[in-house]
């Protein structure tokens, strides 16, 4: 049941809306008098379900220390919607949890990272009612790793270091350093970590040289990433395979319309023919062979 004195304390400044600036020149904080006050509507229970998901969330217990809520939010881009997003999660948790919420950024450009890391301020100017300051790692602050010694010292930081780097020059040097290190290391284990490098990477180039280094260096595991990569080159064998093909039969059809109409092929003409491996050329000599004079004239113009 909601007391009397509770009421009196908030429901004053609904009947004297001018209040609030009288008390902040009190408190020797400066908000201007209002021009004008609404009174909205005071239940802040979500009518519908909102869904709203943190990427990772993690409960750390340490020695000595009261356990500490991890949330982890992979950031792509700069996104202003997002410290409120963030601001609701750690208030959630707190509520929920009853634990120290920390929030932990992971960003793969510098530009994100520089503008995740800035604390966002919620509230007046004159007194900011809350601050937010995530944990922020990226490409400005993680380090570079390629010394295989310092891979092995470390692999999950060394993991984590390749993906944030992602678009850095020096990535190739940062791949092959952990190639080098997931030849010695159990298949079960390299093959998560190769996964999740090539998730990290995702389509910047730094992916395709992943793709490859593993294709040559970690050839005799059998992750889903190596069977992709072996699968399409088995593919890539039968496409060209196919091609070649069917190229070799488009120059057949031209020699035999040659030799249907009974003209003389030279055999440069035949060398040059079966030698094409361009379809369109191949199909243009064909519609020509139908009527030339001469075996020569389908190269009129070429």
């Amino acid at each position: 049941m909601v007391s009397s004195p509770h009421e009196a304390m908030h429901r004053i400044f609904q009947d004297h809306p001018g209040l609030f600036s009288q008390v902040s020149e009190v408190l020797g904080i400066d908000f201007a008098p209002p021009t004008s006050v609404t009174v909205l509507p005071n239940d802040l229970t979500e009518a519908a379900p909102l869904e709203r998901r943190v990427d990772t969330l993690l409960r750390l217990e340490t020695e000595g220390d009261e356990p500490l809520l991890l949330a982890v939010e992979a950031q792509r881009g700069k996104d202003p919607d997002k410290p409120a997003s963030w601001l609701y999660y750690a208030s959630y948790l707190l509520t929920k949890y009853r634990l120290q919420p920390m929030l932990l950024v992971v960003c793969q450009d510098r530009a994100t990272a520089e503008w995740a890391a800035r604390p966002v301020r919620f509230g007046p100017p004159q007194w900011p009612l809350l601050t937010l300051r995530p944990l922020v790692a990226g490409p400005n602050n993680m380090p570079v790793i390629t010394d295989p010694a310092e891979v092995r010292k470390d692999l999950a930081l060394a993991t984590l270091s390749a993906i944030t780097h992602a678009t850095d020059p020096g990535i190739g040097a940062i791949l092959k350093a952990m190639t080098n290190v997931l030849r010695d290391e159990p298949e079960d284990l390299a093959n998560t970590i190769v996964e999740l490098i090539a998730q990290g990477l995702g389509k910047h180039p730094a992916g395709e040289i992943w793709r490859k280094l593993v294709a040559v260096d970690l050839s005799f595991y059998k992750s889903p990433l190596s069977q992709e990569i072996r699968e399409e080159g088995r593919e890539e064998g039968r496409e060209e395979g196919r091609a070649e093909g069917q190229t070799q039969r488009a120059a057949e059809d031209v020699l035999e319309v040659l030799e249907v109409r009974g003209l003389n092929v030279p055999e440069a003409v035949r060398e040059r023919i079966t030698d094409c491996d361009d379809p369109e050329t191949l199909r243009r000599w064909h519609r020509r062979a139908v009527t030339a004079a001469a075996a020569e004239e389908i190269f009129t113009d070429e």
